[in-house]
């Protein structure tokens, strides 16, 4: 926009100026020429008394040389006599040419050699035409001419540089105020929903402005309003899981009431982490905040070690890599729980009892990879599984009791960081989930990508071999 204004300004005041000055050149032409005739009819006009007295040559003469033109040499009289045209002075028309203004009785200008000479005739008192001949020199014609041009040539540059420059702030004052408004709706699109624009520049860009920032406080207040309802309804699930609870204490002593009891706890646990969360978590804001995320390696053993009973008791060998170190990534606790869990439901929800699995954990600088894999049947269609609600649908990868959020799920938390999620097959012969988690807020190069993809696989496979550890979260279906 910047530079069609300035092209816009550039073409209009170049017309302008050639509109306007190109017929005052030509204007201050005719002028040079209009003056310079104009002072050799004086001139002439000076010697007309001489001639209406007298026609003696040498009195001519004695005029001639008084004059300015006649003293050098630019003025000649033309006077008819019995014995032949008398010419007094340096003559430069032909004889034709005064013959004709003798006869036609008005001046007349004729080109001659150098420049033009005015023939003006006057009467004598004999009654004859005498003719008075002044030449002009061509570059009195068009004296001041050239200087003239220079200085509107000057004039019209200068209007040109002047209007781009008015052209070029005026661009830069409604171009700001558009890029500002353009990189904060791309900042807002990717959930930096702090984002606000502004309200300045032209009219028009203040109103786009003021819509924006409403439009993102609408954002952030629906945000708001759905986590508010996500915890209400789960706040709804506290009654049936207080008599669940009672009906599970009256079971009596036995590891299967034990361990209905411990179910009962952690869902109730669960329940009460969503409602904290959901209330508790902000909107992502620009910059983030200060001071959150978390541990990965350490949420990964912990939700590792609660689904190891259960790994155990459906005899499923699991592998456990690459969570010997602290890694902290910009992610709540809970959300990577979440994650985490989602995926390990649906290794036992999809996967037969047995099946092998493996988390694989890898810090390639700019990003934290984690790979879950297992040796499932695998997942047919990934871009169908990695749709909101997909892995759900009846098909091959849908069971029943499947929401298919649960990819989704894992898939939020990781593009909140600016990193992705992707399926695909893994070295176990199933599926493989790999979740990139971006420590910069931005996405990675696709070679690093590639890079620590494979160096955690490597790692995955050199751990193979290690002794067995505790359970962890299977790759999403």
């Amino acid at each position: 926009m910047r530079w069609a204004l300035v092209k816009v300004a550039l073409a209009v005041t170049a017309m302008v100026v050639i509109a306007f000055a190109v017929p005052l050149g030509l204007v201050i032409r005719e002028m040079a020429g209009d003056r310079a005739f104009s002072d050799a009819e004086r001139q002439a006009a000076m010697i007309g008394p001489t001639l209406s007295i007298t026609t003696d040559r040498e009195e001519l003469t004695r005029a001639v040389l008084s004059t300015e033109a006649g003293d050098r040499g630019r003025l000649a009289v033309h006077v008819p006599a019995e014995d032949g045209p008398l010419d007094i002075g340096t003559r430069r028309a032909t004889a034709t040419d005064v013959e004709t203004v003798r006869k036609a009785g008005r001046a007349s200008v004729s080109e001659v050699a150098g420049g033009f000479a005015l023939l003006q005739p006057t009467a004598l008192g004999t009654g004859d035409i005498a003719v008075v001949e002044v030449f002009v020199a061509e570059r009195e014609v068009s004296h001041g001419v050239a200087t003239a041009w220079l200085m509107l040539a000057g004039v019209g540059v200068a209007l040109v540089v002047g209007s781009v420059a008015v052209a070029d702030r005026l661009g830069v004052r409604m171009v700001q105020p558009a890029q500002r408004l353009a990189g904060a709706a791309r900042d807002l699109g990717e959930g930096r929903l702090g984002t606000r624009v502004p309200e300045e520049g032209p009219t028009e860009l203040r109103s786009a402005a003021a819509a924006f920032n409403s439009m993102a406080d609408q954002v952030v207040q629906l945000l708001a309003n759905e986590r508010e309802l996500a915890a209400d309804l789960s706040h709804r699930l506290r009654t049936p899981l207080t008599v669940l609870r009672l009906n599970a204490a009256s079971l009596g002593e036995s590891p299967a009431a034990e361990q209905t009891r411990a179910a009962v706890q952690q869902l109730e646990h669960e329940v009460d982490t969503i409602i904290r969360t959901a209330r508790e978590q902000r909107p992502q804001t620009q910059g983030g905040q200060a001071g959150a995320g978390c541990d990965a390696s350490e949420v990964i053993r912990e939700r590792m070690g609660f689904w190891s009973a259960l790994a155990e008791d459906e005899g499923r060998e699991v592998r456990l890599a690459g969570v010997d170190r602290t890694v902290r990534i910009p992610v709540a606790r809970p959300e990577l729980a979440a994650a985490l869990d989602a995926l390990l439901g649906n290794v036992f929800r999809h996967t037969p009892e047995g099946t092998a699995f493996s988390v694989d954990v890898h810090h390639s600088g700019d990003a934290v990879i984690v790979l879950v894999s297992d040796a499932g049947p695998g997942i047919p269609d990934p871009e169908a599984a990695l749709a909101r609600g997909g892995s759900g649908r009846d098909g091959a990868s849908g069971a029943v009791g499947s929401t298919g959020l649960g990819l989704d799920i894992v898939r939020r938390v990781a593009e909140s960081t600016g990193g992705d999620l992707r399926i695909g097959r893994s070295v176990l012969g199933g599926a493989e989930v790999r979740i990139w988690i971006g420590l910069n807020g931005g996405r990675p190069e696709r070679g690093r990508r590639g890079h620590g993809r494979r160096v955690a696989r490597r790692a995955g496979r050199q751990r193979r071999g290690e002794p067995r550890a505790a359970a962890g979260p299977g790759p999403g279906h």
